[in-house]
């Protein structure tokens, strides 16, 4: 059986952090925050560096690469959207929505991961799809039980169904589709990645049904959650809005680690917390400059090396 977890990822280091303009048009999370881009820049480098540090802390290998000032990457922060590491070597490539996050896919990327003994011995890039205004944003779009090989993803601009049952065709995944929404001044608009909703761990799934408008879909999902034995906790919408359905579970030091931000761990309540510590060791950063103008947490800062 394939491992789900690693204790191994990969992170970028930022050089001009700032709100990407053309992703908030689909990511309803981003917000602004009234400050000068030196200080946006300043504080978000400290986050980073801290993340890194608490990483590294617990046992866990940071693979760190430095982003570049030109051309101007503003999400480059999240890198698990455009890469993906696979048992065997494998590595998938993906197709961007917003154009200048297109620039953020690096072959210094390739070679510092090879440069720490990992081997890639096969490259699948989904790229071409920009051609055709079709996107599949990497595990953002897609949430991936790595053990039971099923894939789920939540329907959006940024998560073509076709494009999603090609990569499961080539990844040997069961395909979940879904849709998931959120409400936007009292409007229903999808939620643009998938793993801002679920987060799936070896023994568990952290899961805003809520969000699932469908009930046959929300029927759907819930049952392989079931199949794979998963002990499911349900975040509300308020605690998603608040990153809770943004966390990662990996491998530290003798033990599994559960990473999460702040606000994520301020927003569970404590049945929700308790149910979670019995499988993780709880990890807690302050990411919030990132967050607020990313509009993603600490799972999306980090693409998983297998």
């Amino acid at each position: 059986m394939n491992k789900q977890t690693t204790n191994t990822v990969l992170m970028v280091r930022p050089v001009a952090f700032v709100k990407n303009e053309q992703t908030a048009i689909s990511n309803h999370f981003q917000q602004d925050i009234l400050s000068t881009p030196n200080a946006i820049q300043e504080k978000a480098l400290k986050e980073f560096n801290g993340f890194v540090k608490a990483l590294k802390d617990v046992g866990v290998k940071v693979l760190v690469i430095e982003d570049t000032k030109e051309p101007h990457t503003p999400d480059s922060i999240f890198p698990n959207n455009w890469i993906s590491f696979h048992e065997g070597g494998t590595v998938a490539v993906y197709p961007m929505e917003a154009v200048n996050r297109r620039d953020e896919r690096r072959e210094e990327v390739l070679e510092l991961v090879e440069e720490n003994g990992l081997q890639i011995n096969n490259v699948i890039d989904y790229t071409e799809a920009e051609e055709e205004g079709v996107f599949l944003e990497g595990t953002g779009s897609m949430v991936l039980d790595r053990q039971y090989k099923k894939a789920y993803c939540a329907l959006s601009s940024r998560a073509d169904e076709d494009l999603f049952v090609e990569f499961c065709e080539d990844f040997d995944y069961d395909p979940v589709i879904f849709r998931a929404n959120q409400t936007v001044k009292g409007n229903r608009k999808p939620i643009y990645h998938t793993n801002v909703m679920l987060c799936i761990g070896e023994k568990f799934a952290v899961i805003c049904l809520d969000a699932i408008d469908d009930k046959k879909e929300k029927k759907n999902v819930l049952q392989h959650l079931k199949q794979t034995n998963k002990d499911i906790i349900a975040i509300t919408e308020e605690q998603m809005h608040s990153f809770a359905g943004n966390m990662l579970e990996l491998k530290g030091n003798n033990k599994q680690i559960l990473v999460m931000s702040t606000q994520a761990r301020e927003s569970l309540k404590t049945e929700q917390l308790v149910k979670l510590e019995k499988y993780c060791y709880l990890l807690t950063v302050n990411i919030s400059t990132i967050e607020t103008l990313g509009g993603g947490s600490a799972r999306c800062m980090l693409a998983e090396v297998f």
